[in-house]
């Protein structure tokens, strides 16, 4: 076996509020080889959004006609609004050798797992998925750093909470499960996880 570390697609998934954006960001930094997964959505840009960077934007129409072609390896509708990831995405990044993130809610998650079942044995994302559920200490915990950021509603607040639990129903369907505690030693914890990934596949 060749040995050129192999790359891997790593899915993320965590309640709102844990900190998974703030340590996926840490693991960009600290894996050169390391990319973010572009997105599609049919949502305009917003901003200084730009098409191929921050997402690929598409008609319904062009969303609508790659789904019937199977293009996809998970797509949801969130807020009116479709979002999806390609699977030509992920297998040029693979090919490249980059390690390719995916900041992912658990149905996503579920969507992946189930489109990698379907694949070869020898097909490259099959092969490269490792999948990360980032927990918090403890719900009270989640409800203390939800109300200390200052931006959502009470309302808004109960129902990321709501969401919460039942997102914590499904991490034990994760290969790994890492508790953000004090954040850089959860930030070591993925990294540890990253490199054990890269050993086990040489």
């Amino acid at each position: 076996m060749s040995s050129k570390q192999k790359p891997l697609l790593l899915v993320v998934s965590a309640p709102s509020g844990t900190g998974k954006s703030s340590l996926c960001n840490r693991l960009i930094e600290k894996f050169p080889q390391m990319v973010y997964s572009i997105s599609c959505t049919t949502r305009a840009p917003r901003g200084n959004e730009q098409d191929g960077v921050h997402y690929h934007f598409l008609s319904e129409e062009e969303f609508s006609k790659r789904i019937a072609s199977g293009e996809f390896l998970e797509h949801a509708r969130v807020h009116g609004n479709r979002y999806g990831t390609l699977k030509q995405t992920v297998y040029d990044a693979l090919a490249q050798g980059l390690d390719i993130i995916m900041d992912i809610d658990v149905q996503g998650a579920k969507q992946i797992r189930l489109a990698c079942a379907a694949l070869a044995d020898d097909d490259i994302i099959k092969q490269s998925l490792v999948d990360i559920f980032i927990a918090p200490p403890s719900m009270e915990e989640l409800r203390r750093r939800l109300c200390g950021r200052s931006t959502d509603s009470a309302e808004v607040i109960e129902k990321r909470m709501r969401n919460a639990a039942d997102e914590m129903k499904h991490q034990s369907y994760y290969q790994y499960t890492v508790i953000n505690d004090i954040f850089e030693r959860a930030a070591d914890e993925l990294a540890e996880i990253i490199a054990r990934e890269h050993h086990n596949r040489w």
